[in-house]
């Protein structure tokens, strides 16, 4: 993300569907069939949410034989936070740690680290 306030991703972030992904992959790296699973979206709106989450700069792609898996973009996430914890005058440290939770069902045997 360059200078200025990260709207591209904030607009993102905004998104309910999105938000779930974002909120699916905060638990680690999964692949896009997982992604389906934690978040029941369906596989055409899948794809179509996780290319705006890549454009914006949130989730990093790797393919692997056949899979593509994602993962947060923590900087760019870390960013945002930033953005938004500016406009209150709080600081990133104010805030309270985010615990990460385990996914229900399969998601979890599969994470890479």
């Amino acid at each position: 993300m360059a200078d200025g306030p990260p709207i591209d991703a904030l607009k993102a972030v905004a998104h309910p569907v999105r938000f779930r992904i974002l909120q699916a992959l905060s638990g680690g790296e999964l692949n896009v069939g997982q992604i389906e699973e934690a978040t029941e979206i369906a596989q055409p709106g899948l794809s179509q949410q996780l290319a705006v989450l890549r454009g914006a700069g949130l989730v990093q792609s790797r393919k692997q034989a056949k899979l593509v898996f994602y993962s947060l973009d923590r900087d760019a996430i870390q960013e945002v936070v930033s953005a938004l914890t500016s406009l209150s005058g709080a600081t990133a440290g104010d805030l309270p740690a985010v615990t990460r939770r385990p996914l229900p069902g399969a998601a979890n045997f599969a994470r890479l680290s």
